[in-house]
């Protein structure tokens, strides 16, 4: 099962990692590391987009779903029967927000594990026939960064960046209707996630650090997107 992941997964990621260095001045690995985590999210975001759009018609139907709740509170058969539906009036599908998630997952697993291994001697026995090996294996990030140690603060700027990120997440989910226990526990994740983003990534390479920054700030834009076009959903 591994070899079948790695063989799927992990080596055309590697081979395409090793490709776009060749093609960035300078070989920077730090770029390289950006421009790639850039393409995947690019090529995932009709799968974010659908995700979101089900998220939201859910919490559209949250109103209705609690007037049900309350109707037939006593008569659980009855109260699963009318939520379904709902669900079914409104072209919901409750599972269907879960899918590209469950797509996307293993693919950012194999990512991450690009990225934390980065491009060594050993690691290049991994490419194919028609992808040539740098000259040098190099790891720098703009000549002031080496992607293979740690670097405190780019680790702070995560953490700033995934708060900013949380914050207007949270600010998405402000119209889903009222839901003190969900409000309260977004209120904690918005203090818990960049804190744990810093204290999990103080000692860990730079190059996994700078693929948190880029993906937590293509979230923003992707947010930002989604939130214009929300009319539309």
């Amino acid at each position: 099962m591994l070899g079948i992941y790695n063989e799927i997964l992990y080596r055309p990621l590697f081979n395409i990692m090793v490709y776009l260095q060749t093609l960035i001045p300078g070989g920077d690995l730090g770029v390289t590391i950006i421009v790639l985590t850039v393409i995947i999210r690019v090529l995932f975001m009709p799968l974010s987009l659908k995700m979101i759009k089900s998220q939201k018609l859910m919490k559209d139907l949250a109103p209705k779903i609690e007037e049900v709740k309350t109707k037939f509170k006593n008569d659980t058969a009855a109260q699963s029967a009318a939520i379904l539906k709902l669900y079914k009036e409104n072209n919901v599908n409750p599972l269907s927000g879960c899918l590209p998630l469950l797509i996307q997952l293993p693919i950012l697993i194999a990512l991450y594990q690009v990225f934390i291994k980065g491009i060594t001697e050993e690691s290049l026995v991994l490419l194919y026939s028609f992808i040539s090996a740098p000259e040098t294996v190099g790891h720098s990030f703009l000549g002031v960064f080496d992607v293979v140690k740690n670097s405190h603060t780019l680790t702070l700027i995560a953490g700033g960046l995934q708060f900013i990120q949380s914050k207007q997440s949270m600010a998405l989910q402000s119209n889903s209707g009222p839901n003190k226990e969900l409000a309260a526990l977004s209120k904690q994740m918005l203090y818990f996630f960049p804190i744990m983003i810093i204290i999990i990534g103080w000692n860990l390479p730079t190059g996994l650090i700078l693929y948190w920054i880029t993906t937590t700030v293509f979230s923003v834009f992707e947010q930002t997107y989604i939130k214009r076009k929300a009319t539309s959903y």
